[in-house]
């Protein structure tokens, strides 16, 4: 099924389709149709510029580490509950982008307490959609806040595992899909990123419907209830040979000071070479010192100075002795509140949508050049495919050729297109349901490699190794696991269970420690190191 569409200006390229709600262009100046809020925060400016490279315009954002807060009225509410409901516009980092948001706010009338001139973070909206990134986020939001029927309470339910930001600067359409099957998709460039279900609990965080029952939140621990695994053993003694205050180092007495040992020779001296500043002055600089230089007497010389026996680790040492552990007879188990229905809870058949009314755009960014494009509302998904081909895609491809000749005249020390293909690969890879507990740290190398593309092979080989450990863990997980109250156990004995329980005192680990980062081979004897 085609969108029924009207070319109406063929030299911007200007479209109008049956089944548009709202659909912004920003060929003509934003200024009476876009309100830019008041609010003393938002000191960002807004300029209608077009975008690098083409004649087409958009909203800019002009200037970095600042708030930005502009929005537009709808002429008429959205119902977001009547049948399919798109939301798309094109963004373009033409400076990239370390750390910001460009996503949009779908707000709910104005009578939910906002007005255009007072627009901020805090007005109420509908839906949040669009990129962030900064630091470990970087997600293509979905966020819908919804009205709990039975609290009154608005919540804000985010989309999980949501799609990740290109990374590049180019320009990028994103579009979210939202049918009255309550299915959501989110795609990026035309191409279906994620795909969800408002009414699955493993769609969004927190669940749209609530949980049937809930902990009793009045209900408290018993004062008797013994959660302890294991004890200090009450029956245990400490050894009478047990010296508590014995040192952990002593003098070692059977070293022999080196043969050639410089006792009258200081490690430094005073560098001859060096001469008084013709401008320094006593009065005001004070009393003029020479540099020091090391001795060069102590480099032939095992050591200079007064020399003094090492020490060594005193085999009487045991540290503070503690009681072993035992298992605890009165142990009864981790304690939790028994579970009661939950006040709040209620069924939905679909999602309660509150209907939309503007559209408003409230970032920070610490990125200028952040450019806006082409906003559309509209029920048909096809009219958003028309715009993406004719609006999007055009601008797309030339940029994407200037992107592939800036590649191959750069020569072999950037990867390019082939870097880019990788990439691609391995961002597939890191959405592989196993590999999800190391999705965090692929994604990483990645990122690592995107800003430096000389570090693509030895990234390459870097996840692979995480890859290859998935796979191992993945094969030998089938073996028997031990049981939660062990591992508290373990946990249990090596914080306490020291002395004689034949656990090392922390002293005698970092000791290890140091002599295992020196792989045991000591430096130049000097002073107290013999």
């Amino acid at each position: 099924m085609l969108a029924l569409c009207l070319f109406i200006d063929p030299i911007r390229s200007r479209w109008l389709c049956w089944n548009q709600i709202f659909y912004d262009s920003f060929e003509e100046p934003f200024n009476g149709r876009w309100i830019v809020s008041d609010k003393d925060d938002y000191k960002g400016i807004w300029e209608h510029s077009k975008s690098e490279g083409h004649d087409d315009y958009g909203l800019l954002v002009t200037e970095k580490a600042r708030k930005y807060a502009i929005v537009k009225e709808l002429e008429e509410p959205v119902n977001l509950r009547d049948g399919t409901t798109v939301l798309q516009y094109e963004a373009r980092f033409q400076n990239g982008l370390e750390c910001g948001g460009a996503y949009l706010k779908y707000l709910r009338p104005q009578e939910a307490g906002w007005k255009p001139k007072e627009f901020d973070n805090g007005s109420p909206y509908s839906i949040m959609f669009g990129p962030d990134i900064c630091g470990l986020t970087n997600k293509v939001h979905f966020i819908l806040k919804q009205k709990n029927p039975k609290s009154g309470e608005y919540v804000e339910h985010h989309l999980i595992d949501p799609p990740r930001v290109p990374s590049d600067k180019l320009s990028h359409v994103y579009t979210a899909i939202l049918k009255p099957d309550n299915e959501i998709s989110i795609l990026i460039d035309g191409e279906v990123k994620k795909k969800g279900n408002f009414l699955s609990a493993q769609d969004f965080d927190p669940p749209i419907t609530p949980a049937k029952t809930i902990p009793d939140p009045n209900e408290k621990k018993p004062e008797d209830w013994d959660d302890r695994v294991r004890i200090p053993d009450p029956n245990a003694v400490k050894p009478d040979d047990w010296d508590e205050n014995a040192p952990m180092e002593i003098e070692d007495m059977e070293a022999v000071k080196p043969e050639g040992w410089l006792d009258d020779e200081s490690e430094e001296i005073d560098d001859p070479e060096a001469t008084k500043p013709e401008d320094w002055d006593d009065e005001e600089d004070g009393v003029w010192e020479a540099p020091k230089i090391d001795n060069p007497k102590c480099q032939t010389a095992p050591g200079c100075g007064e020399w003094k026996r090492p020490m060594k680790r005193n085999p009487a040492f045991k540290g503070i002795w503690n009681p072993p552990l035992v298992d605890n007879p009165n142990y009864k188990g981790i304690w939790k509140p028994r579970d009661i229905p939950n006040p709040n809870y209620f069924e939905l058949d679909k999602p309660y949508f509150d209907p939309i009314a503007a559209i408003g755009i409230e970032i920070w960014t610490m990125q200028e050049g952040i450019l806006f494009d082409n906003i559309l509302i509209a029920k048909d998904e096809n009219v958003a495919e028309s715009y993406r081909d004719t609006t999007w895609k055009p601008k797309f491809v030339v940029e994407k050729e200037k992107q592939k000749a800036e590649e191959e005249a750069a020569g072999s020390d950037d990867l390019g297109g082939f870097q880019k293909t990788v990439f691609d690969v391995l961002y597939k890879f890191a959405d592989i349901p196993f590999l999800s507990k190391y999705k965090l740290q692929i994604l990483d190398f990645i990122e690592k490699a995107e800003k430096q593309p000389n570090l693509t092979i030895g990234v390459l080989v870097s996840i692979v190794v995480v890859i290859l450990t998935a796979i191992f863990m993945l094969i030998f997980s089938g073996k028997k696991q031990p049981r939660v109250e062990k591992k508290t156990e373990a946990a249990a004995d090596t914080s306490n269970d020291q002395g004689s329980s034949g656990e090392k005192p922390a002293e005698e680990e970092k000791e290890e420690e140091k002599e295992n980062e020196t792989g045991g081979a000591a430096p130049r004897q000097r002073r107290r190191d013999t």
